[in-house]
């Protein structure tokens, strides 16, 4: 399976994040490490519209094959359009036959070689159409509260009523996309440009894991993680 790991220079929350050194290594190298490491993936492609990002991610040992157009690196662009230029490329220029294949976000640096195959194994497994890598949702939305009008408080009718009392583990458990992993079907996302279907499963991540890099903050924190997990090393 194609690992495409996406990474665009114009990053807002984090100037220039992808190569922003976490510990040792620039934020990117630790998913292209983890997809190298992994037997179950032929190829890690990185698709990007900088070049001194593409330079950091060919030293690490992925694939650069082309230099993302402009109009999908805009703050505009979707995720769908870029993933399907890349498959689209690699499957004109090298004659491959990509029907399904994996996205793994370099916001994501705890997720491992582990993780990736895993989430393959349990998508082969399954005979699922996709897979999503998910995390346990930290607060039940029975718990999600708005203000109306006249200033007072009510539930955001989540199609369940407001219960605040009862203890959290006994309350049902849902689910959040962590970012890490994603398996995609070529034709699903073409036609219908979404990753759910029917025949969607999930890949179950601790929250430790699931770190996904979006602020200073995340950062901050993933550099904390990295200094512990060094320190009892």
């Amino acid at each position: 399976m194609i690992a495409l790991i996406p990474a665009r220079g114009g990053s807002k929350g984090v100037p220039r994040k992808n190569i922003k050194l976490l510990g040792e290594m620039p934020l990117i190298a630790y998913t292209i490490r983890a997809a190298l490491e992994s037997k179950c993936i032929s190829r890690v492609v990185v698709t990007t519209d900088d070049l001194e990002i593409a330079d950091v991610a060919r030293e690490y040992g992925a694939e650069v094959p082309f230099i993302r157009p402009d109009y999908l690196a805009s703050d505009t662009a979707v995720a769908p359009d870029v993933y399907l230029h890349a498959v689209e490329y690699l499957k004109k220029q090298d004659n491959e036959n990509i029907d399904s294949f994996m996205v793994l976000l370099p916001t994501a640096p705890f997720r491992t070689s582990k993780h990736i195959c895993e989430a393959e194994m349990l998508f082969r497994k399954t005979n699922a159409t996709t897979l999503v890598s998910v995390k346990e949702a930290e607060i039940p939305p029975s718990w999600y509260l708005s203000k109306s009008v006249d200033g007072k408080i009510q539930a955001c009718n989540f199609g369940m009523d407001i219960n605040l009392t009862n203890n959290r583990q006994f309350a049902q458990k849902y689910y959040v996309c962590n970012g890490a992993i994603y398996i995609l079907n070529y034709e699903l996302l073409k036609n219908k440009r979404t990753y759910f279907c029917d025949n969607t499963v999930p890949y179950i991540m601790n929250s430790s894991d699931s770190v996904d890099i979006d602020s200073i903050s995340d950062f901050e924190f993933a550099e904390y993680l990295i200094n512990k997990k060094r320190h009892v090393l």
